[in-house]
């Protein structure tokens, strides 16, 4: 009953956050929701007995890939109003791609209630879901795993790139023209008579 009860909870506080990470008009306030969500599904994770999922959706998404997105965010200059231009233009794909993951929630939930779909089944006490999870990872799905990987590395290549491009407002220095600097263009020696009480 309190498993229940904290289900429920966790996913009334996920659903709140998720909603408001698309509607928060500040990019940094919606990241900082989608952190909120990312805990609150760790704790359903805990409560469905996957510490090692629920870790690592801690330690990669919160940890690593929402600081990588916040660094991005508060280091580029984004204009939020050209930004909602295409809001109304892209709705209708929104509510049909939303209508469809709801029609495969339901579906799987009504599986699950009326005994279509097999329910969990008990293990040993000796089972780890870690071990069954790497095995699983690196023999069936390897290719999936390191196409993740790889998708995982140009997003981060994406965002340096995209945090490196160049502005008119800064100021650089250019090493291959400081070598070739030669005394002259930076020292000038200026002779003076030496004054005399």
């Amino acid at each position: 009953m309190f498993e229940t009860v904290l289900f429920y909870l966790f996913a009334a506080i996920m659903l709140v956050a998720a909603l408001r990470v698309i509607t928060a008009r500040n990019p940094v306030h919606a990241a900082m929701f989608l952190v909120l969500a990312f805990f609150t599904a760790s704790a359903i994770w805990l409560l469905l007995r996957a510490e090692f999922l629920a870790i690592a959706l801690l330690l990669v998404y919160v940890g690593a890939v929402m600081v990588l997105f916040l660094f991005v965010v508060m280091m580029l200059d984004i204009n939020i109003e050209r930004l909602r231009e295409g809001f109304w233009k892209n709705l209708p794909l929104a509510i049909l791609v939303g209508g469809v993951m709801m029609v495969e929630m339901f579906l799987v939930l009504w599986g699950r209630v009326f005994g279509v779909a097999p329910g969990p089944t008990a293990r040993p006490a000796e089972y780890s879901n870690t071990k069954e999870l790497g095995r699983v990872l690196y023999t069936d799905y390897a290719f999936a795993f390191e196409i993740a990987a790889v998708v995982l590395l140009v997003a981060i290549v994406s965002a340096i790139a995209l945090t490196l491009r160049r502005r008119k407002d800064t100021r650089r220095q250019v090493p291959a023209e400081q070598i070739r600097v030669r005394r002259a263009d930076r020292v000038r020696l200026v002779k003076m008579p030496s004054e005399k009480e």
